[in-house]
């Protein structure tokens, strides 16, 4: 592995990891762009490390977040037992569709839920703006 390699690796972990400590994401959110965009990974290549490294980050980010008291364990384990399903269908069907296609799927979906996460944030604005985790009053 050459040194910028290596550097790339490390600044896409770094900045995946933050992002997922700070807002909830970094795995294929972050990891799969920065490998297809800075390490010249294609996309196939790209989403089959994202779900390698996802299962470290999410391990210690849920880890981290009960400390907090912020982890809902049973939506967890539901959404983690039923996940594996939907993943066997995504992995054999991205293995048989365009690199094009799946990168064009895959930025659908993210400007998808851009939008509704703005326009929730934008229609929440009237709420108070304390941080998480702090009580109001």
């Amino acid at each position: 592995m050459e040194a910028a390699e290596l550097a790339g690796l490390i600044g896409v972990g770094l900045a995946a990891g933050l992002a997922g400590g700070l807002i909830g994401v970094g795995g294929g959110v972050l990891f799969v762009p920065g490998l297809v965009l800075f390490l010249s990974l294609g996309q196939l290549d790209a989403q089959a490390t994202s779900l390698l490294a996802v299962v470290l980050v999410g391990a210690v980010g849920a880890w981290r977040q009960a400390g907090y008291g912020n982890l809902r364990l049973r939506d967890g384990i539901v959404i983690g037992v039923l996940s594996p399903l939907g993943v066997l269908a995504g992995t054999a069907t991205a293995n048989v569709v365009s690199e094009r296609s799946l990168a064009l799927s895959f930025a659908a979906v993210q400007l998808f839920f851009a939008y509704r996460l703005a326009r929730r944030a934008i229609e929440d604005k009237g709420k108070a703006d304390a941080p998480s985790g702090v009580a109001n009053g």
